[in-house]
């Protein structure tokens, strides 16, 4: 399904030029990564040779100054062919903002050249074992000790945690002072002190998701991004534009399923007819047809408004609520695909086994679905005199 809001002929080449790539270059690896449980660097350095990491970043950096759109029409192409693993968008739009709204012009010209060229591959360390989604239960803490920080903690759950070069770590500086006491700080991967273990799941098997774990991790005190206590604030605002991107990743994955199911219901026999020739299957097929499309509209005018104010919007009500539709969709629309396709579905090499497991992970990652009620819950109940 294309993108429903205007692009510019510029990101409509870049679109096609993407889909190209990965039809070509990522397809034929799926299985190797999955093996590997972890996406090749090369594909990163290769994005950042071509301009797909970080498009909207400073010229001097390697970017180009491009809109929002350039990277959402970049995540688009990995979504719609349930390539989940290549998060190359979180690297891109998750991870390098912090980076580049909030840390010093010294970080900030050290590192995001790498970045950008994909030399570097980052992530971001929030989730702890007992914190889950609420960031401000966090104990992971970084003390100063001359001029560094002393880090010690673990967190887990880390996507891109085991190939990270670079990882933006959410700690207390302040233990005493609750949610005020999280600060961000920038740590190299392979510090003394870091042990990391590759997570083994049931979803995402190409996409390597780590433990980590500092013990007496020593940080420059340079390395801090913006100021102490204010980690909360630049975590709640850079979550917005994660949810909307968890939400277009999502998006893709519905739209991929529902591919496999008319494609599988097509050829299927039962009865001496196709699968697809059913009443049955055209009904539950075009309802699902329906709320995709009502999705793809959602997410696309969202990115599109999200764009247009330069990133500075509020859309936490409406990136939450993008994420949970989009979210609980793609969930609900591989599990009919997947009982449409029978016992097939549940034997490699078919993929809607695999899409199944992966789309549920994402009504956990990013804030559960549960939080995502919350946040719009509470918005209901505001007085809006």
């Amino acid at each position: 399904m294309n993108i429903t809001v205007a692009l510019t002929p510029e990101q409509k080449e870049l679109g096609i030029a993407v889909g190209k790539y990965l039809d070509k270059e990522v397809a034929p690896r799926l299985e190797e990564f999955e093996e590997n449980r972890q996406v090749d660097h090369a594909i990163w350095r290769k994005f950042g040779e071509l301009g797909w990491l970080c498009p909207w970043a400073d010229p001097k950096y390697g970017g180009s100054n491009a809109s929002f759109m350039d990277s959402y029409v970049i995540a688009n192409e990995i979504a719609v062919r349930g390539m989940s693993a290549v998060m190359t968008w979180l690297h891109s739009d998750v991870v390098a903002p912090y980076i580049d709204m909030y840390a010093s012009t010294e970080l900030q010209d050290r590192y995001m050249p790498s970045i950008v060229k994909g030399e570097k591959v980052l992530a971001v360390a929030m989730t702890e074992p007992e914190s889950g989604s609420d960031l401000s239960a966090i104990r992971t803490t970084a003390l100063k000790d001359g001029d560094d920080y002393i880090i010690n903690g673990g967190k887990i759950y880390i996507s891109c945690g085991y190939s990270a070069d670079l990882i933006v770590v959410a700690a207390k500086t302040d233990p005493e002072a609750g949610p005020k006491g999280i600060s961000l700080i920038l740590v190299e991967a392979n510090s003394p002190g870091i042990t990391r273990f590759k997570l083994d799941k049931y979803c995402g098997q190409s996409q390597d998701t780590a433990e980590i774990i500092f013990d007496n991790v020593r940080v420059p005190q340079k390395n801090l991004i913006g100021k102490e206590g204010a980690g909360m604030i630049m975590l709640m605002t850079k979550l917005q534009q994660e949810r909307l991107l968890a939400a277009l990743a999502s998006q893709g994955s519905a739209e991929y399923a529902l591919e496999l199911a008319v494609q599988q219901t097509k050829q299927r026999k039962m009865f001496g007819r196709s699968v697809a020739d059913y009443q049955n299957t055209q009904f539950t097929l075009a309802g699902l047809a329906a709320k995709i499309q009502a999705g793809r509209v959602l997410v696309d005018n969202l990115a599109q408004t999200h764009s247009n104010a330069n990133k500075k919007a509020d859309i936490l009500l409406q990136s939450s609520m993008a994420k949970l539709f989009c979210t609980e969709l793609a969930y609900e629309v591989a599990g009919v695909s997947l009982q449409l396709h029978g016992g097939s579905g549940f034997m490699k090499p078919s993929p809607i086994g695999k899409l199944f497991m992966d789309t549920k992970i994402s009504c956990v990652a990013a804030g559960t679905s549960e939080i995502m009620k919350l946040i719009i819950g509470r918005a209901l109940f505001v007085d809006k005199k």
